[in-house]
């Protein structure tokens, strides 16, 4: 691990290292949009940490925040709130141990700050960690939301009330019950990209696409999807509960019609 760094992310220095395999900020909007979430949040208690590798570069990041800031649905004031946890660009950084690195960083910050402990939410599959590396640390699942999300934690004492999902998210999706919405947050820079296209091929079908930023962990907190940042939503029901190509969109649409 000598060849391992783990650099803090500020709004000074974001832009030097970048976030999330995203490198130019004059190339990539979503990097430059990342960049202003950051200030916007450094102050809240927001902390990006980047692992750097001497030879493989930026291999990998977590990101979390205080609990009542979380792009997540959740109740979760008094905790720290994981938002992303990725390690590997490079298959030769994966199984090495660096997410535990990272999540010990989480840990230390939580204890030193006096918070009651660490929370996540994970799913399988694409865009949020597996809950197997949290498990083996110690967490503990204490809610799930639909379709297989689940929240885990680690309390520092156990008497402490466990965090939750908010309540009645189902009841919230009577708010997109016509038409194609889409919600968003720049919270993940992969919210942003694809969506211009699947708006085109919405109108190719059409269907109007209403499309709701995100501009706060409030409005996040609301969002009838468990992933927080980012949703799909058709008539009412929730069509993707994460960033997706065009393509998938179209296939989506396509068996919904039959």
């Amino acid at each position: 691990m000598d060849d391992i760094e783990i650099i803090n992310l500020t709004p000074q220095n974001i832009e030097k290292y970048g976030v999330c395999g995203y490198k130019d900020a004059n190339k990539h909007v979503e990097l430059r949009k990342k960049i202003e979430w950051v200030g916007e949040h450094y102050s809240k208690g927001l902390k990006i940490k980047a692992l750097i590798s001497q030879k493989g570069g930026y291999q990998g990041m977590i990101e979390y925040i205080p609990g009542e800031y979380a792009h997540r649905p959740v109740d979760a004031k008094g905790f720290l709130f994981i938002h992303c946890l990725f390690v590997g660009f490079k298959k030769e950084f994966k199984g090495k141990g660096y997410a535990n690195l990272l999540i010990d960083e989480c840990i230390n910050d939580a204890k030193s700050s006096n918070m009651s402990g660490v929370a996540v939410v994970t799913r399988k599959g694409s865009f949020m960690a597996d809950n197997k590396i949290f498990l083996k640390k110690g967490f503990q699942i204490v809610d799930n939301a639909k379709p297989d999300f689940e929240l885990l934690v680690l309390k520092f004492d156990k008497n402490t009330k466990n965090p939750g999902f908010k309540q009645n998210l189902d009841g919230k999706l009577a708010e997109y019950n016509n038409g194609l919405t889409i919600l968003r947050s720049t919270q993940c820079p992969y919210t942003e990209k694809n969506v211009n296209a699947i708006v085109e091929s919405a109108k190719n079908m059409n269907l109007e696409t209403r499309i709701v930023d995100l501009m706060d962990s409030q409005a996040a907190q609301s969002n009838p999807c468990a992933f927080g940042t980012f949703a799909i939503i058709y008539n009412g029901k929730i069509i993707s509960h994460h960033p997706i190509s065009n393509t998938r969109f179209e296939n989506i649409m396509s068996k919904l019609s039959k």
